[in-house]
């Protein structure tokens, strides 16, 4: 495509003399420009990428694909029935019947919001998320009607540990003549678990389904069914199905989409609203490649003139320039691809690093929900960033190049 002469000239003019210098400061910045444009495209879009998919997994570890309600506020009875219909549909992974209300759990003066969430014990050793992340005691230990297992975080702020007592506080409590009083019971804990998500290690409670029942008083009752999927992407498939086969309860059913519908939404048009931002890091580059081309072809335009008058055609001229400008894009591409890719591969130590430098906490769990910042690169993501990076600095050659390819020598040598 470009003869070595082509090549041997446009390489010579990306290295100008000294009187050029100007030129050659303008090229240095639009390649710098084009390397961080691609470098923060790749790791911003990655981080994003992997936020909404550590959301995602744990989100999903905790809570079903699939919940299904009763219509009023009261309970689901015969809930075995019921759960025997669910499990027998089609693409129907796992049925987990769930006591869940609010307490505040206190120990020692401290006092803490919390979700109680009453599961049978098999139930919670099949959720991964849960059994995997037990940092402190054991899920055999699990059982009875005094038992729980808590947060991490939420063991911290209220001073607990494993053994230790909590009271547990409902604000449905017991009617007598001087009012009503809050139900007010202590239980034992058996575990501590870490999953990473500041929401759910901070606020959680699991407690065996027999005492859930006994302490929210829904004897053989439960609030609602977690049921997870073996294929997600027919979600909307087996929701038609369940309804279909539980069309004669007192139901309603909601997926985890609808649950989570506003914080997915908004990370998408935040993703999509960074991706175009940051776009505009890689075109005001190009923009730098034009003006900086233009200069270096009124710069050249006695050498153009001498090459044409000792045969270079037009179109020779023009891959000469175009070759000059395009590898500005080209290394900056490359450059920005292999910095991009690096960062994202130690982002959580870059993080640590920095906030040991600085003594400032740069991904605060409170606020982002997840104790790790995450990077999940998309191949078809960074080729996308890679293709439009080269196609903007193709395209941005293309003007200073013809526009070299039309200059007349005559004139241009008439007046040097």
């Amino acid at each position: 495509m470009f003869s070595p002469f082509e090549r041997m000239v446009a390489f010579r003019y990306l290295r100008p003399r000294r009187q050029e210098g100007f030129v050659s400061v303008i090229a240095i910045f639009s390649l710098l420009g084009i390397m961080l444009g691609v470098a923060t495209l790749i790791i911003v879009m990655s981080v994003m990428n992997g936020f909404r998919a550590e959301l995602l997994g744990r989100i999903l570890g905790l809570n079903g694909h699939i919940s299904v309600y009763a219509q009023g506020n009261g309970g689901i009875g015969d809930y075995a029935k019921i759960e025997k219909q669910i499990a027998e549909t089609g693409n129907v992974m796992m049925t987990v019947p769930v006591v869940e209300g609010q307490v505040m759990a206190s120990k020692n003066g401290r006092a803490s919001g919390a979700i109680v969430r009453g599961m049978r014990p098999e139930d919670v050793k099949k959720r991964k998320t849960i059994a995997d992340n037990i940092v402190f005691g054991s899920l055999d230990d699990f059982k009875g009607d005094d038992t729980v297992i808590m947060g991490a975080r939420l063991a911290m702020k209220l001073g607990v540990g494993v053994g230790d007592t909590v009271n547990l506080i409902s604000p449905k409590g017991n009617v007598t003549a001087f009012g009503a009083v809050p139900r007010v019971r202590a239980y034992t804990v058996a575990g501590l678990f870490d999953i990473g998500m500041y929401e759910y290690d901070s606020g959680f409670i699991f407690m065996p389904l027999s005492a859930a029942q006994v302490y929210f008083r829904l004897p053989e009752q439960i609030t609602h069914f977690e049921v997870m999927l073996d294929d997600i992407s027919v979600l909307g498939d087996t929701m038609d199905q369940l309804l279909t086969t539980l069309s004669g309860e007192r139901l309603r059913l909601v997926n985890w989409q609808q649950s989570n519908a506003g914080f997915f939404n908004a990370l998408q048009v935040e993703r999509n609203v960074m991706f175009l931002i940051l776009t505009l890091i890689i075109l005001v580059a190009a923009f730098n490649i034009i003006s900086g081309m233009v200069m270096l072809v009124k710069d050249k335009g006695r050498d153009i003139a001498i090459l044409r008058t000792m045969g270079a055609t037009r179109q020779s001229i023009m891959k000469v320039f175009f070759l000059a400008g395009a590898s500005i894009g080209v290394l900056g591409t490359l450059s920005g691809l292999i910095i991009g890719v690096l960062f994202c591969l130690n982002i959580e130590n870059i993080r640590q690093f920095i906030q040991t430098l600085t003594g400032t906490d740069l991904f605060n769990a409170e606020i982002y929900f997840l104790s790790q910042l995450p990077a999940d690169m998309d191949v078809s993501e960074v080729v996308l960033v890679c293709v439009m990076s080269l196609s903007l600095s193709f395209l941005a050659t293309v003007y200073p190049a013809w526009r070299a390819s039309r200059l007349d020598p005559v004139e241009a040598l008439r007046y040097e």
